[in-house]
C-alpha cells in the first residue's frame, strides 16, 4: 500500500450540497487540487470559474504593459484547464463540462456568477497575501449576504499561517529552526494527494444561459487587452503538462542539485518556480518526491526539500507579519538613510538596463530583462549590489523584480529582498557583502553565462570577464573600450562597501 493516501474531507460529514462553485486563484490544475477536491466531494454538481480580475490587470494596462509573460502563462494554463475539465467530464459520465471564465472585479462578479448558478457553496484555496485577504472580505460579505457560504482550504503550501510554530507558540522568525520543526512535524497526511478523478460525476456540463457578459469560455489573450510574449521562443513550458515535463527533466538531475544549483550558466535547479507561482503543479506531489530520496541521504533532494520548505517559511512571515509588504521585518533597520535624488535614481537606471560595469550584476539583468526570469544565486547578488553597492533601498528592487519576474511571489520576493538588505528575517548580517566580481569568478568562472547575455565581451578572455576595467591591455586586443562599449563601472566595490557599513552602524548603536 502506498504510504500516501487521500484524507477525508473536511466536509465528509456534512450533509451533500446541490450545487457549488470552484474558484481558482493560484491554482491552475485539476488534479490534487483542494479545493477542487473539497467541492466534489462535498457537492452534486459543481463547476470552476477562473475570474481575469480587473483590479490586477488594469493597472499593467495603465502602465502600458499590454504585453505581459504573466497574463500569457496564465492564458495558456487556463486553456489546458479547460481541456483537463472537459477530459474529467467525461471520465465522470458528463460532456460540456469546461472552464468558466469571467473578465472584471472578482468581488463582484465571484457573488454575480454564484446567485446565477444557485449555488450555496463558493470553494477557493487560501490566498494570504494582503490585497487577497481584502478582496476575499469583500467576497464573503458579498456571499453571506446572498446566504452563500464561501469555503477556503490551504493548497499553496504544505504548512502556513500558524501551523509551523515555536515552544512557546509564536511563528518562528529564523529559518533553521523553522525546518527542524516543519520536518519534524511532517505526516504522509500532509504530502497526500487531494484527488479528483474519483470525484468527476459530480463536474456540472457548462451552463446554457447565463447573464450577458458574467462569465462564458475562454477569451483571446488580445480581448484581455493583451499581446502575446516572448514567451513561446523561450520555450517555457505552460500548464500541468508543462510542470510535469519539467519536473521529469528534474528528477534525473536532482541528486546533482546540491552541486549545480548555484552555477547559472549549469542545467542546476528545476525551473519550476513559475509553476509553483501559478499551481500548475502541487507542491504536495513535490514534497512526495523529495521526501523518501531526503530520507535516503540524498544530497540533492534534502537540498532541494530545503528550498520547498524556505517557500513555506516565508508565506508563513508574509501571513503572520504583514507590516514586510511596507517595512522592514527588523523595525530597526527603516532608520538607515538610503541614498535618494537624482544621482540614486540613475544609478537604480544604470542596475535595472544591465549598464553597472559589473559584467555579472548586467548579465543578471539582461536575463531578467529578456526572459522574465533569474537564476536563484543572480537574484542574491544582484539584491546586494543594489542595496549595499548603490545604497539605493530594497523596495526599489523588490518592485523591479514585481514588475518582470513572470515566477514573482510576494512573499518570496520580499524575503528575498529583505535577506539581502540585511533587514528580514533571517537575514544575512548587514556587515556580509557580496563581492560581485567574487561572486562571478567562483560561479561563473568560464564566462558562460557572461558572455550569453553580455555578446559585446564574449572576445576577452576568462579572466578579463569578470572585472573588464582591470584588464586595460585585454581590452586593447579585444578591440573593446569602456564607455564605449561597455560602461565603466558605476560604482569601486571597495568603497561602497565602507560606505554601506557607514549607513547600517545606525543599526548597530540601535
Amino acid at each position: 500500500m502506498s504510504p500516501f493516501y487521500s484524507p477525508p474531507s473536511a466536509d465528509a460529514g456534512a450533509p451533500r450540497l446541490d450545487r457549488g462553485l470552484v474558484w481558482l486563484r493560484r491554482d491552475l490544475r485539476c488534479e490534487d487540487h483542494a479545493a477542487l477536491h473539497h467541492a466534489l466531494r462535498a457537492c452534486r454538481q459543481v463547476w470552476v470559474v477562473f475570474v481575469f480580475d480587473t483590479d490586477i490587470l488594469q493597472p499593467l494596462l495603465d502602465q502600458g504593459l499590454q504585453a505581459d509573460r504573466r497574463v500569457e502563462f496564465i492564458h495558456h494554463s487556463l486553456a489546458e484547464v479547460d481541456t483537463n475539465l472537459r477530459a474529467l467530464g467525461e471520465h465522470g459520465g458528463h460532456s460540456g463540462v469546461g472552464l468558466l471564465v469571467a473578465h472584471g472585479r472578482a468581488q463582484e462578479r465571484i457573488p454575480a456568477l454564484a446567485q446565477a448558478l444557485h449555488v450555496q457553496a463558493v470553494f477557493a484555496s487560501h490566498d494570504d497575501e494582503p490585497a487577497a485577504l481584502a478582496r476575499d472580505a469583500q467576497v464573503l460579505g458579498a456571499l453571506a449576504h446572498q446566504g452563500v457560504a464561501f469555503k477556503t482550504y490551504k493548497d499553496h503550501v504544505l504548512f502556513e499561517r500558524r501551523e509551523v510554530l515555536t515552544q512557546a507558540g509564536q511563528p518562528f522568525g529564523v529559518f533553521t529552526p523553522y525546518k527542524n520543526a516543519w520536518l519534524k512535524r511532517l505526516q504522509p497526511e500532509d504530502m497526500a494527494p487531494l484527488v479528483v478523478r474519483p470525484h468527476a460525476a459530480h463536474l456540472a456540463p457548462l451552463p446554457a444561459e447565463l447573464p450577458t457578459g458574467l462569465a462564458g469560455p475562454l477569451p483571446a489573450l488580445q480581448a484581455l487587452g493583451f499581446a502575446a510574449t516572448n514567451l513561446r521562443t523561450l520555450a517555457l513550458p505552460t500548464g500541468a503538462s508543462g510542470a510535469h515535463r519539467l519536473l521529469a527533466d528534474f528528477v534525473e538531475r536532482m541528486d546533482r542539485y546540491h552541486e549545480a544549483r548555484d552555477f547559472p550558466a549549469v542545467k542546476g535547479p528545476s525551473y519550476l518556480s513559475v509553476h509553483l507561482r501559478f499551481g500548475t503543479v502541487s507542491v504536495r506531489e513535490l514534497v512526495r518526491l523529495a521526501w523518501p530520496r531526503h530520507l535516503d541521504g540524498q544530497a540533492g533532494a534534502s537540498t532541494w526539500l530545503s528550498e520547498l520548505i524556505w517557500r513555506d517559511f516565508y508565506h508563513q512571515i508574509l501571513a503572520n507579519h504583514p507590516h514586510v509588504v511596507e517595512r522592514a521585518f527588523k523595525p530597526e533597520y527603516d532608520r538607515i538613510a538610503f541614498n535618494k535624488g537624482a544621482h540614486a535614481k540613475a544609478l537604480f537606471a544604470a542596475w535595472c538596463e544591465g549598464r553597472t560595469g559589473y559584467p555579472l550584476v548586467d548579465a543578471a539583468m539582461a536575463q531578467i530583462n529578456q526572459t522574465g526570469y533569474m537564476h536563484n544565486r543572480l537574484r542574491m547578488v544582484v539584491a546586494s549590489f543594489l542595496v549595499k553597492d548603490l545604497g539605493l533601498h530594497w523596495g526599489w528592487g523588490e518592485r523591479y523584480f514585481a514588475e518582470h519576474l513572470i515566477d514573482f511571489d510576494l512573499a518570496a520576493n520580499n524575503g528575498g529582498w529583505q535577506w539581502a538588505a540585511s533587514s528580514g528575517c533571517d537575514a544575512q548580517p548587514y556587515f556580509r557583502i557580496f563581492n560581485p566580481v567574487s561572486q562571478s569568478e567562483k560561479f561563473d568562472p568560464a564566462g558562460k553565462f557572461i558572455r550569453r547575455y553580455l555578446p559585446q565581451l564574449a572576445a576577452l578572455p576568462d579572466k578579463a570577464l569578470h572585472a573588464p576595467w582591470q584588464h586595460p591591455v585585454l581590452l586593447a586586443d579585444a578591440g573593446i573600450v569602456l564607455g564605449r562599449d561597455y560602461p565603466a563601472p558605476v560604482v569601486d566595490h571597495a568603497v561602497a562597501r565602507e560606505a554601506t557599513l557607514t549607513r547600517y552602524a545606525v543599526v548597530k548603536k540601535a
